[in-house]
């Protein structure tokens, strides 16, 4: 009898094919790889059993000495060659690093693309190499675990991650020889950990909002999640990606610093013994209620009580950036059914105290908080490799900030707004400004602001070739494409004649510490005055137009088709209308202006039309004339 090869529901017929794919969370304080075996999530230690990687790595001479725990044995003895923290320099340009402050003690360097770099004894590296070898640490791991090859890997990153620092991790996971299955927001990562859509799909009718509170070392993120049918759908995130458990140490560590009657101009080997004592006692204070510390020859006392006036500000910092979240969703506090609590720094009894709080509701922690992300990253891993069904199982994940395209004036023309559900493409057509312009330089903008010079700019190219049209007459349709790691590409096409021109935007640096929140913020506060700025661009854009070809054509016809008082008016209330553009603030006196100048030009466009007609038919006859 001949057998057949059967398989479980769900699981890949060819078992012997089954592919090695893991879900790598790459965090600011301590990283970690995760793969499915047996159909749950597990935790692939190292050697020592240990689950944890710390994200550290320390230069010698000669390259990289060591990576993790090895790593951060060197933090107090050679903080220059000790690098740590390295996620907040993903994808950020220097001056953006400038702003940190101090709380890195690094020496840093520019490249010629403007990629920061940090001096060590080795040489300049960039945040981009540091991170390929946390990542080269975690596939080791991994192909020790399997004994074979890796063949992917999905990588988690904080949802308010911009195009620039998901583009930096997907290089430096591309750098460390790893295979890229898909970037995977943390906080949607954490959901399927939990396993919140299994819950949902017992009632297959139901729809369930989950927040999901994400305050990792180095970042935040808040997110909310709508669970329908197998399908998460993120309908908001906010968060900081400059916020996390290093802020609340540094707070601590400036109450150690002022106590103690020091200044902060710190050497680095006292920054970090400060920074170190003030980990340990916010670790030790979730345990007890005061800790005594023996610093520098000095003893201090740091009661719970302190400890929460310190970091207060801080978590309320979170719970504002919920809110917006919430309210972008379009949603009430009241509505959400379950709160999910994800990173290390809500080990915190007080961060889980206050997002109790703010819900009403206590929050969901029974899975290890360090752990969730890359159990959840796994899980999609064995996905997208091909090891399990996709059909139970849909993730649509939102972009931060609007997407757009600079037009005329400086303005804004946004093509795909903030929290549109990715994967997403969007194509419209614009056209040229002036006869006879043969290319198009494209300009691609993020942000929720009006003018341009208020956005993020992302990146430039040119599309050349554009027949010679009237102005007007060309159609270039510009494409925005977002994939589902969040990744952008733009193309740019005259459709009459083919030419095309494309880019994928890989920006060198990124956003500012605050600086997607505060877009956010002045996109709402200065929301009526933008809209009034944008109508006076608009006109001034109209009026350019206007002035540009009403002069073409009157040095072309104005003699002879307009006589001297005719002529004389037209060219004083184009005078006017200079003048007016230049100093005007009110768009509609602008507007009527330009309408006056179009009705009293309306005879004289009508005479050159009768001409331009009795040109074309000259010398033909009645029926050549009809034909024509």
């Amino acid at each position: 009898m001949a057998l057949l090869q059967i398989s479980e529901p769900g699981q890949s017929p060819q078992p012997h094919q089954r592919k090695h794919a893991v879900g790598i969370d790459l965090g600011t304080t301590n990283s970690l790889v995760a793969t499915v075996r047996s159909g749950s999530a597990d935790i692939l230690p190292d050697e020592q059993g240990r689950d944890l990687l710390p994200s550290v790595v320390h230069y010698e001479t000669e390259g990289v000495s060591c990576v993790g725990y090895e790593a951060a044995e060197h933090n107090s003895s050679d903080p220059l060659n000790t690098l740590t923290s390295i996620k907040r320099l993903m994808g950020r340009g220097l001056d953006d690093i400038k702003r940190l402050g101090n709380s890195l003690p690094y020496d840093f360097a520019a490249d010629e693309g403007g990629m920061p770099k940090i001096k060590t004894a080795h040489g300049p590296v960039s945040p981009i190499q540091v991170s390929a070898e946390i990542l080269r640490k975690l596939a080791g791991r991994a192909e020790l675990a399997f004994e074979g090859m890796l063949d992917g890997a999905v990588i988690t990153v904080p949802a308010y991650f911009d195009e620039a620092q998901r583009q930096a991790t997907k290089d430096a996971a591309t750098l460390a020889g790893i295979k890229v299955l898909r970037l995977l927001n943390e906080p949607t990562a954490a959901a399927i950990a939990y396993g919140l859509d299994a819950e949902e799909n017992e009632d297959t009718s139901a729809q369930r909002l989950i927040a999901v509170y994400d305050l990792g070392g180095g970042t935040f993120d808040i997110s909310i999640l709508r669970l329908s049918k197998g399908v998460f759908e993120v309908l908001a995130t906010g968060g900081d990606s400059a916020l996390g458990g290093d802020d609340l140490d540094h707070a601590i560590a400036n109450w150690l610093c002022s106590e103690l009657g020091m200044t902060h101009d710190l050497d680095p080997v006292e920054q970090r013994v400060l920074l170190e004592t003030a980990k340990c006692a916010k670790e030790e204070l979730t345990e007890t209620d005061n800790v005594e510390l023996d610093i520098l020859d000095a003893k201090l006392v740091l009661t719970k009580d302190q400890l929460h006036e310190l970091v207060d500000g801080l978590i309320d910092q979170t719970l504002s950036a919920c809110k917006r979240a919430i309210r972008d969703a379009g949603v009430k506090v009241n509505q959400i059914e379950e709160v999910v609590l994800v990173g290390g720094s809500t080990r915190m009894p007080r961060v889980g105290q206050k997002v109790a709080e703010l819900f009403d509701r206590q929050p969901k922690c029974s899975l290890d908080p360090d752990l969730v992300v890359a159990m959840g990253a796994a899980k999609q891993a064995e996905v997208l490799i091909g090891n399990k069904s996709a059909d139970d199982m849909l993730l649509l994940d939102v972009i931060p900030l609007s997407l757009g395209i600079e037009t005329m004036g400086g303005l804004t023309e946004k093509l795909i707004h903030r929290n549109t559900t990715i994967p997403v493409a969007k194509a419209q057509e614009f056209t040229t400004f002036k006869d006879g312009q043969t290319a198009m330089s494209i300009h691609v903008v993020q942000g929720d602001r009006e003018l341009v010079s208020d956005c993020r700019s992302l990146a430039r190219f040119e599309l050349r070739g554009i027949p010679p049209m009237v102005a007007g007459s060309a159609k270039i349709q510009v494409s925005y494409q977002v994939d589902a790691d969040g990744l952008l590409n733009v193309s740019a096409r005259e459709l009459s004649s083919g030419v095309e021109s494309s880019i994928e935007v890989k920006p060198s640096y990124g956003l500012t510490d605050n600086e997607i929140t505060q877009m956010l913020q002045d996109s709402f506060s200065h929301a009526r005055d933008d809209m009034r700025l944008r109508a006076l661009r608009e006109q001034q854009v109209e009026a350019d137009r206007m002035l540009e070809d009403l002069r073409a054509a009157i040095d072309k016809d104005g003699e002879s088709l307009l006589d001297a008082s005719e002529l004389k008016c037209l060219e004083v209330a184009l005078d006017e209308l200079q003048v007016l553009r230049e100093s005007c603030d009110d768009h509609r006196q602008l507007a009527n202006q330009i309408e006056s100048i179009g009705k009293s030009s309306e005879d004289f466009a009508a005479r050159r039309m009768d001409v331009s007609i009795k040109q074309a038919l000259a010398g033909l006859s009645l029926d050549e004339a009809l034909d024509k």
